[in-house]
């Protein structure tokens, strides 16, 4: 891709990207909607499990998982054979 066609698409994401954030305008959440019932807000404790505990514990169950049950035998690394000239 030339520089030409970089600048083009560049400006053309960055348009797109700006429009979509004035047309979605934060103010619009703060008008309720009928059968709004919002609950009550979460604490700090329970934000944070919720967000940055609950998926790093997420990947460490995935990842133990993965490491406990592979089966493959080849763990040592292979010898790089060397080169004739």
């Amino acid at each position: 891709m030339d520089k030409k066609n970089a600048l083009r698409a560049g400006a053309l994401a960055a348009g797109t990207t700006l429009m979509m954030l004035l047309m979605s305008s934060p103010a619009l959440a703060l008008t309720r909607d009928d059968g709004d019932d919002p609950g009550t807000g979460l604490s700090v404790i329970e934000t944070l499990g919720l967000f940055v505990i609950a998926p790093l514990a997420l990947f460490a169950v995935i990842a133990g998982l993965v490491m406990v049950l592979d089966r493959s035998t080849d763990r040592a690394p292979k010898a790089k054979a060397k080169a004739r000239a």
